[in-house]
């Protein structure tokens, strides 16, 4: 109930673009996918120790992202999440069994990348490579959570939460980078923020299941 009602407040406060308003409510609402899975077992140690880190690299660029008219912050938060997403691609690929189904995902991924690339090309300006370093990183998180899914070994609970987070958590950030470079409108923070926590709190929860 606390995470819903602090995200009915960063909506609120996204929408009348507060400042104050963020600073009060998302930092704790990011906070509580940390308490997510630092409550509750944890068997594999190194996949909760890459997960609880990406998971605060992710705070970190959640307050960065606060100040979203300043370039500089901007690319910190860019730089944070970029690093959270590699930890999130080593944990997944630490207990990963490749298959047909992360075959499958990955073709679908660099369709859909190379796409949205082409979309967000003609606004990039001197942002182009930093985007395709993030663009690139976050398919192969996919594309880890998909090879995580085939592993029959583990906890389907566990298995599903990763891969639906790391598909969330994807486009969410093309609501990010719409709202960054193509068109600043509330309907990115309204779609883009509610998926953007669920695909946190569901790879923040998959660490109990391994």
């Amino acid at each position: 109930m606390l995470a819903l009602s602090l995200l009915a407040g960063l909506l609120y406060f996204a929408k009348k673009e507060s400042i104050p308003g963020t600073i009060m409510t998302k930092p704790l609402l990011s906070a509580l996918f940390i308490i997510a899975a630092l409550l509750g077992p944890h068997g594999d140690q190194k996949y909760f120790v890459l997960v609880l880190t990406g998971l605060l690299f992710c705070l970190v660029g959640d307050i960065f992202l606060i100040f979203f008219s300043s370039k500089k912050l901007f690319m910190a938060g860019l730089v944070s999440f970029l690093t959270g997403h590699v930890l999130y691609s080593i944990a997944f690929f630490t207990m990963a069994s490749p298959g047909t189904m992360s075959l499958i995902i990955a073709t679908l991924c660099l369709v859909i990348s190379g796409r949205v690339f082409v979309w967000l090309r003609p606004h990039l300006e001197m942002m182009t490579i930093p985007v395709i370093a993030y663009v690139v990183i976050i398919s192969v998180m996919v594309i880890g959570a998909a090879s995580l899914i085939g592993n029959g070994q583990l906890d389907y609970t566990g298995r599903a939460l990763a891969f639906c987070g790391a598909i969330l958590f994807y486009f969410s950030d093309i609501f990010v980078a719409r709202h960054r470079f193509v068109k600043k409108e509330y309907m990115n923070r309204l779609i883009g923020l509610p998926i953007y926590y669920a695909a946190q709190f569901m790879i923040a929860y998959s660490v109990h299941f391994f």
